[in-house]
């Protein structure tokens, strides 16, 4: 019988995401030639949309310990769904996400995210790719943005915790900027590549703010430790 219901609740929940994902995209690109403001209001409109389904359709609560300030940092998140990454444009007015290159190719939802200023990761992009996107990463943080980085490159299971990617370590150093680290537990409602989903809490738990110029092995260390704060203890052990 729960299952059914989660069933029903799923299904529902994604034919309205879908269709709002639809609409706001198309609204999105139409005022590319018109407005950045606009665009980035399409953009946050998609996010309330998706929160206010989770909340109301999957019957899932979000909770937020600490403070995330929207200001010009590097911000490092446990990567669990695809939930957290739909919500950065709740979190913050206008992030500038890390993306894999690959999701700026999907008709539509990809010219939009390039015009709003998501950051392309092309892992086998070499040193060129590397520039840009440090290059990219700068522009945002001189406009004031946040960077937001799934330093893990992968939606993880809940309960794991693999060691993080080199590219966070590259823009650590290259940057020179603190990072605030935030777990979050969404992968126990909001399931990854699962259709059903389920209610419950997610929560995002803020970590202490790790400063710039630390050494790389202690600034990997702290900065996974912080990010599966919500897992069970033995997942570092186990990762």
């Amino acid at each position: 019988m729960r299952y059914a219901v989660a069933l029903v609740r799923s299904i529902l929940f994604w034919l309205l995401f879908v269709l709002m994902s639809s609409i706001s995209s198309i609204g999105a690109v139409i005022s590319l030639p018109l407005s950045h403001r606009v665009t980035i209001w399409f953009v946050r409109i998609w996010a309330q949309s998706h929160r206010l389904f989770c909340r109301f359709v999957l019957g899932q609560r979000i909770v937020v310990e600490g403070k995330m300030p929207d200001a010009p940092v590097l911000y490092v998140f446990k990567h669990e769904s695809a939930f957290e990454t739909i919500e950065q444009p709740m979190l913050f007015k206008h992030p500038a996400v890390f993306a894999k290159e690959e999701l700026f190719s999907i008709p539509v939802w990809g010219q939009a995210a390039r015009f709003y200023g998501l950051i392309p990761v092309d892992r086998d992009g070499g040193g060129k790719a590397m520039r840009a996107m440090l290059g990219a990463a700068k522009a945002a943080l001189a406009a004031g943005r946040p960077l937001c980085l799934f330093a893990e490159g992968t939606r993880v299971p809940h309960g794991q915790a693999p060691e993080l990617r080199p590219g966070f370590a590259g823009m650590y150093r290259l940057l020179g900027i603190d990072v605030i680290p935030v777990a979050v537990n969404s992968g126990i409602a909001y399931p990854p590549r699962r259709w059903v989903k389920w209610p419950g809490t997610i929560t995002y738990k803020v970590g202490e703010t790790i400063p710039a110029g630390l050494p790389r092995e202690e600034a990997e260390a702290r900065v996974r430790a912080a990010i599966n704060a919500l897992n069970p203890p033995e997942a570092l052990l186990e990762g």
